[in-house]
């Protein structure tokens, strides 16, 4: 009975710690709960129970184990993610006893970000690229990335002094949309709103949107309403930085700054240029995500595609950005399933990079901006699109995560 006691003991702290890691880092979950249950159910343990949410662990083994953890959302780090998979993998086709497992777990739970410069450049890649997307000239992009690389040196020297998530971003945001307005105001740059929002990209909460919407696709309504909250409450932050801003600019220059409205430059315009962008920009990115090195073209090559295929709507089709946002989404999580399966990693590397150009952080901008401008009408049809876009990206995520997985390891098999 002891003996017993001590396999259903290790074998749960071993699921246990994994789940901590997995959901600590940016994990779905219902790929935690899966994780989990195949690694107890290998080492014969069919007792055990998980109930997963988006900040805790309650596990139980019958009257013998139970435990429960608190886990707060540190930060993306889904290369962590993408090791404890392989690991519960490894574990389901017997290589790995108890004890290795244990050690193995130390070992990525031990893991260390990326370096500081890789991250800093990230951001001013990201932001540069992710600029030019959205329209910017050549000048506007050289400011976003002078912006997002100063932006990032100030996150993370502010994470490691533990300041709260919502004054980082509150700050953060008055940050990247004050270096901008000076630049406007030296006249370094062409489209003013294009520029700041560049600047605030590295801001936008991809993995807590995108993996909210997963799961309630998978209806584990609770984390993913808390996890929607939780990327609600980000976005706000960078909003409500904007807003300061702009009003404590305004009142030093007696006059808010005026912007143009979205504006596209002919420099960046061109097919090519939008899609090298869209890949820099997203291996910028993945880099801040924590996904693994030897995935970051791949990823950047789902982004790609998604991106292509929302040009192609909107430019060739005649859509509208809500309809070609929907139909970009569809392509993206099609994109990243196979990718998944060619890989052997979770989708979410693929799909958080993949949809990440499509979240209508430049909508809320406006809509910020049209209401500091009291321009409150087309604040209005602002904030509608931007809502639009979300809705579109949610049932896009929610309609391709229903089919079946088999589907794609058939059609990899016959490839």
């Amino acid at each position: 009975m002891d003996q017993k006691d001590d396999l259903l003991t290790g074998v749960m702290q071993v699921a246990t710690e994994a789940g901590h890691i997995m959901l600590e880092n940016g994990a779905e979950i219902f790929r935690v709960e899966e994780t989990m249950e195949r690694i107890t159910r290998h080492y014969g343990i069919d007792s055990g129970r998980f109930f997963v949410l988006s900040n805790g662990i309650l596990t139980s083994g019958g009257t013998r184990y139970s435990n429960v953890e608190f886990i707060p959302f540190k930060g993306a780090q889904l290369e962590k993610v993408v090791a404890v998979n392989r690991l519960s993998r490894a574990i389901e086709k017997g290589g790995c006893s108890i004890q290795e497992a244990r050690q193995r777990l130390s070992e990525i739970k031990n893991m260390k970000a990326k370096p500081f410069l890789e991250q800093v450049m990230g951001s001013a890649v990201g932001s540069g690229a992710f600029c030019a997307i959205f329209g910017g000239s050549y000048l506007d992009c050289a400011a976003s990335f002078v912006a997002g690389l100063l932006l990032y040196v100030f996150v993370l020297l502010v994470s490691r002094r533990g300041m709260s998530k919502i004054v980082t971003n509150i700050l953060g945001s008055i940050l990247a949309t004050t270096l901008s307005v000076l630049f406007i105001r030296i006249g370094f740059g062409e489209h003013p709103g294009n520029m700041i929002i560049g600047s605030l990209i590295p801001l936008i909460p991809g993995v807590p949107f995108t993996n909210g919407i997963r799961d309630l696709a998978n209806e584990d309504y609770i984390a993913g309403s808390t996890r929607m909250i939780d990327a609600l409450t980000v976005f706000f932050c960078i909003a409500a930085g904007v807003a300061l801003t702009f009003l404590v600019d305004g009142r030093i220059e007696n006059g808010i700054i005026v912007l143009d409205g979205m504006q596209t430059s002919a420099e960046t315009a061109g097919w090519l240029f939008q899609a090298v962008s869209a890949f820099l920009g997203t291996a910028g990115f993945a880099v801040l995500y924590g996904v693994p090195r030897k995935e970051y073209i791949h990823a950047s090559v789902c982004s790609t595609i998604g991106w292509m295929a929302y040009l192609l709507m909107l430019r060739l089709a005649n859509a509208t950005v809500i309809e070609s946002t929907f139909v970009a989404t569809l392509v993206v999580v099609l994109v990243s399933r196979f990718m998944a399966v060619d890989r052997k990693c979770p989708v979410i590397v693929f799909q958080i990079c993949g949809v990440f150009p499509l979240i209508p952080g430049a909508g809320i901008f406006w809509t910020v901006y049209y209401i500091v401008n009291k321009e409150l009408s087309v604040a209005l049809t602002t904030g509608f699109t931007a809502l639009g876009m979300a809705v579109a990206i949610v049932l896009g995520i929610i309609f391709m995560t229903s089919l079946p997985g088999r589907m794609f390891k058939i059609a990899q098999k016959k490839a």
